[in-house]
């Protein structure tokens, strides 16, 4: 009786396989970490602030700050306007505590990416009637910003807001 080999055997496992396939593993375990490592590294936009330390420091400050402004009544509305081009208009209205309109006020308006720091735009905008104010910004792509709205009289900041707004 003649055996016939079958082609569909399996072969030997053998130390040298198991080492190859030890080393095969590990060392893509190895390569996709050190390529994951380099993209977060390279992509890494930075802190939310410079100095967390003197953040630390002045939140007292800005506790303070916020029930002075709760003191106030300041109603402040604001709408953006963006087109397709990345052209944003904001306008902002500012009223006291009687409805009536607050002139005399340097609005700033902070742009900020949540996610890159390295596309926040400031708008400084300008008084066009009493209590209503405008300014714009370029280059503001469309997705989730958050929006700072300070406004000062005479070197002191009366009012201050952040929201999370989307922009079509």
């Amino acid at each position: 009786m003649t055996q016939i080999a079958n082609p569909h055997a399996a072969k030997p496992v053998t130390g040298r396989t198991v080492f190859l396939s030890l080393l095969a593993f590990f060392g893509v375990v190895i390569a996709v970490n050190g390529v994951m490592s380099v993209l977060a590294i390279s992509t890494m936009p930075g802190t939310e602030v410079e100095n967390p330390y003197r953040a630390g420091i002045a939140y007292n400050a800005e506790i303070n700050a916020a029930h002075d402004q709760a003191g106030r009544h300041l109603r402040v509305s604001g709408h953006i306007d963006r087109d397709a081009g990345g052209h944003a208009s904001v306008n902002i209205e500012a009223r006291d505590r009687a409805s009536a309109p607050l002139a005399g006020l340097a609005i700033t308006v902070r742009f900020m990416r949540p996610t890159d720091q390295r596309a926040d735009r400031t708008v400084t905008l300008t008084e066009r009637q009493t209590g209503s104010y405008r300014g714009e910004a370029i280059d503001v792509s469309a997705g989730a910003w958050d929006v700072e709205i300070e406004a000062n009289r005479g070197g002191e900041r009366v009012f201050r807001s952040r929201n999370r707004v989307v922009l079509e």
